[in-house]
């Protein structure tokens, strides 16, 4: 069983991936052009990063990002196959996943996104630690206090 800080990650993983995700849509069907699909790409890999961040709550998160950016660019390289395209005419929600037609500037776009997703995960559960108390964050075992912490 998962815990409790654990369980806490994931719900909020769960849910940075829903907003992401939202955002996506909208940007697909709200923001044409280059800019839209800069930013498609930068939240497809955002998202890719929190999927591989839920599923594998431990595991580094930098590692998580170049995970995220490799299975991106494959994605990405599928596309220069007639797959994706015709697996999309079939089921059109695999468009969404899997795209239609290779685009080389998508791939700095899931460099900065899934870059930009492990930094902001990394900020965030740093400040959520804040909180702790010395011995809470050290497993339980006292640090010894530095002269700065002592009262005269």
């Amino acid at each position: 069983m998962p815990s409790r800080r654990t369980a806490r990650r994931r719900a909020a993983l769960a849910g940075a991936a829903v907003v992401v995700l939202l955002l996506g849509l909208f940007v697909r069907t709200g923001l044409p052009g280059v800019p839209g699909d800069a930013a498609g790409g930068f939240l497809y890999a955002a998202l890719i990063y929190l999927l591989l961040a839920f599923a594998l709550p431990g595991a580094k998160r930098m590692r998580m990002a170049a995970a995220a950016v490799a299975l991106c660019a494959l994605i990405e390289l599928f596309q220069l196959t007639p797959y994706p395209a015709q697996w999309g005419t079939a089921w059109p929600p695999l468009r969404l996943v899997l795209g239609t037609t290779f685009n080389a500037w998508d791939l700095p776009a899931y460099l900065a996104g899934a870059t930009a997703a492990g930094l902001a995960d990394g900020l965030i559960g740093r400040t959520a630690g804040h909180g702790l108390s010395r011995r809470t964050q050290s497993g339980g075992k006292q640090h010894p206090q530095s002269n700065e912490d002592r009262t005269p």
